[in-house]
């Protein structure tokens, strides 16, 4: 069986299909938590009701992938100390913490400018496998990609907020932050997953993070009302996305290398762009937004040129540290 996950994951074309399939699932999330925040009437500066949002989503994402874990005739607590432990920081800083500084942050500054800061995930990525890991080096496919993706970024999220240089620690640099911590949280818990089942790292990942933000959120006297048909159902499908994307995006990590499959991670403000423009009413059909993808396209396709290269070995097996 895991032969065989090996094999399905670490197949260059299923690979393209089902991390495309996540940044599509996260690039959703965009409209619908605007749609959320209007349903159980979020003010745009309640930081504190927005942690408490993203908290039930994570606690209800963790909680779907638990069960199904528990469906399968396994035990969720059968894990020693140390690997719960992992798990907590793992919670605490991935769904925690990342998303403390991201909502600060995006708080602080223009949506155009948020979206292209949260794009250096990818670059921390890259940077962060290439000292770990003997088999992810940067070469200049990877860096040309690279580049060209973050190009995409910028061109779909083109507006004259662009000219107009300034930066804040507190705004731009908080979403900075945040896309660092979750290239650091990656990489670890493409680590853990060497040991531990991909469904309990992901699930006790949403669920402990989920619960942290949901305590911060009410100890700042955030509130979420209004539930709804519609806003439950909102919430319903935010946390299944999240559970469903995070756990395959974790198992495409196990099996590949990191650089790989997180220069996907351009794609998401480009499907973010599109699915808002349907979902919202924006404008769709725009030429930035063909040209964006392009860029973001061409930019996978040069990183992945050296896709020949022996398959990474899964989790710890392939970090310095390790040897």
């Amino acid at each position: 069986m895991l032969q065989s996950n090996r094999s399905r994951f670490s197949d260059p074309k299923f690979v393209a299909l089902i991390a495309t399939l996540c940044c599509l699932l996260w690039g959703s999330a965009y409209p619908t938590i605007k749609l959320g925040y209007l349903a159980f009437d979020i003010m745009p500066e309640d930081i504190a009701s927005k942690y408490v949002f993203a908290g039930y989503r994570f606690v209800l994402a963790g909680l779907v992938l638990l069960v199904l874990f528990r469906a399968t005739g396994k035990q969720v607590l059968s894990l020693s100390r140390n690997q719960l432990t992992s798990l907590l920081v793992l919670g605490l800083l991935q769904t925690g913490l990342q998303y403390i500084f991201f909502y600060v942050g995006v708080g602080n500054t223009t949506g155009v400018k948020g979206s292209i800061m949260n794009a250096t995930t990818t670059f921390f990525s890259v940077i962060l496998a290439h000292y770990l890991y003997k088999n992810d080096k940067l070469g200049k496919n990877k860096i040309f990609g690279c580049l060209l993706g973050f190009i995409g970024v910028i061109v779909v999220n083109f507006h004259t907020d662009l000219l107009e240089f300034s930066f804040s620690f507190k705004g731009e640099g908080f979403v900075i932050v945040a896309a660092l911590i979750f290239s650091i949280t990656a990489i670890y818990a493409k680590k853990l997953t060497a040991t531990i089942d991909v469904l309990l790292v992901t699930g006790y990942s949403l669920l402990i993070g989920g619960l942290a933000l949901t305590l911060l959120g009410l100890g700042l006297g955030g509130r979420v009302t209004h539930f709804t048909p519609e806003s439950t159902g909102n919430l319903i499908y935010l946390a299944l996305l999240s559970s469903a994307a995070f756990c395959l995006w974790n198992l495409l990590l196990k099996y590949n290398k990191v650089g790989q499959v997180s220069v996907y991670n351009f794609l998401i403000p480009v499907f973010g762009t599109l699915l808002s423009a349907l979902f919202l009413g924006e404008q769709i059909m725009e030429f930035k937004n063909l040209v964006a993808l392009l860029f973001v396209s061409f930019g996978i396709y040069m990183v992945n040129r050296t896709r020949k290269e022996a398959i990474v070995p899964q989790g710890s097996e392939a970090l310095r540290s390790s040897r």
